[in-house]
């Protein structure tokens, strides 16, 4: 096993985590690593502290030329869409947005069947756009830039009418990238830097590598984790999850590269109900409506979405008998979100918990092991930590 040197500030009794049954998490993680993930970290959080994150790769194998350290950052997919949701929030909070914006009086949609889709909308999964263009392969195989994406998702055509249905859309937070750097007046990826990334101490976190991580040997870009590309991509390197052009495209649905550690930071700052560093970085109200099912909102939802498959503001909630369950240890409180590229991280505020997993391999092959894991680690929390 290879681990980290220690960059969390808790030890799991401090933290009221079982030792003997962290050991057995730190058992399964390298099962899991000898069964087809080659690579796998973990960072827990909890307690107002952090434990030092779990790092581990095949044994079976050749080890990488970098061994998983505390600087290995991952492409960590779609975990990107609740921070860039809560940026948008940060906006709301400051007098910038609403949530009922019509996405029509802030950007030039001229498509009638969305003059009535608002942020909220967007940040519900209910707008009815596509998950994806019907050319994204094209646009990523042509690295085309982000304003490719934008203009398709403007023309899209709707699967149905704004709040009339459920339907994940990473194409909704294209419009939500155009709509936080328009209100903030920077980048999108330079207001999260700002805003989010430099108060909670998330110093090896990036939404779109600079050049020099590429020019020059820069050692950044030896720390970034390889992903093992699925079949649709294999043969893509210039436009796959590895290649330069999607490290730097920096995208709002699924771009961003981070760390364990400072994955587990920001997840502290939400179980602390906004606050790091004795800074208040969101209100408690903001993080409230973040986290609860806003489902309720649209009536023409079907109830079992509303009841069984809610969504917060950007953030999943728990979704018990659901493929896609965080854990089945786990509170009706939980919320998270799941990455295409084998990660997620969730959030439990009834056992003040909440977790990073983060692999090298898709979801396909990677589901069953981090639910695995994700169980292991909630009961390892001790009832007196509740």
């Amino acid at each position: 096993m290879a681990q980290g040197s220690p960059t969390g500030t808790g030890r799991p009794e401090k933290m009221g985590v079982d030792s003997s049954r962290w050991s057995r998490v730190r058992e399964l993680a390298q099962d899991a690593a000898n069964s087809g993930i080659s690579r796998l970290a973990i960072a827990v959080a909890g307690c107002g502290t952090t434990l030092d994150p779990v790092f581990v790769q095949n044994e079976r194998g050749a080890l990488p030329a970098r061994p998983l350290d505390d600087d290995s950052i991952f492409l960590v997919a779609s975990l990107t869409k609740p921070i860039v949701a809560m940026a948008a929030l940060l906006l709301v909070e400051r007098g910038r947005l609403t949530l009922n914006d019509r996405v029509s009086d802030l950007l030039p949609l001229k498509d009638s069947s969305k003059k009535s889709l608002t942020l909220r909308h967007l940040l519900t999964h209910t707008s009815g756009l596509p998950d994806m263009l019907p050319g994204n392969r094209e646009l990523r195989m042509a690295r085309s830039p982000f304003e490719a994406f934008y203009e398709g998702t403007l023309q899209a055509a709707m699967d149905f009418p704004p709040g009339r249905g459920v339907q994940y859309q990473s194409m909704g937070f294209v419009l939500l990238d155009r709509i936080i750097a328009d209100a903030a007046g920077v980048p999108t990826a330079r207001f999260i830097q700002e805003e989010i990334f430099e108060p909670c101490g998330m110093n090896a976190s990036i939404l779109g590598a600079p050049d020099g991580w590429f020019d020059g040997g820069s050692p950044q870009l030896e720390r970034i984790v390889p992903v093992q590309v699925p079949p649709e991509q294999v043969g893509g390197d210039e436009w796959n999850w590895n290649s330069r052009y999607w490290r730097q495209f920096g995208a709002a649905w699924g771009g961003l590269l981070s760390t364990p550690a400072d994955l587990a930071r920001f997840c502290l700052m939400m179980l602390s109900r906004g606050s790091v560093g004795g800074r208040k970085l969101f209100s408690p109200a903001t993080i409230a409506a973040a986290t609860t099912n806003q489902l309720g909102a649209f009536p023409d939802v079907p109830e079992a979405d509303r009841r069984c498959r809610g969504w917060g503001l950007g953030w999943r909630m728990q979704w018990p008998a659901h493929a896609a369950s965080f854990g089945d240890l786990l509170s009706p409180a939980t919320y998270g979100h799941w990455g295409a590229t084998g990660t997620v991280f969730w959030i439990d505020p009834q056992l003040d918990l909440a977790t990073v997993i983060l692999t090298d391999t898709p979801l396909d092959r990677s589901t069953r092991w981090i639910m695995r894991l994700s169980n292991a680690i909630a009961a390892a929390r001790l009832e007196s930590a509740r």
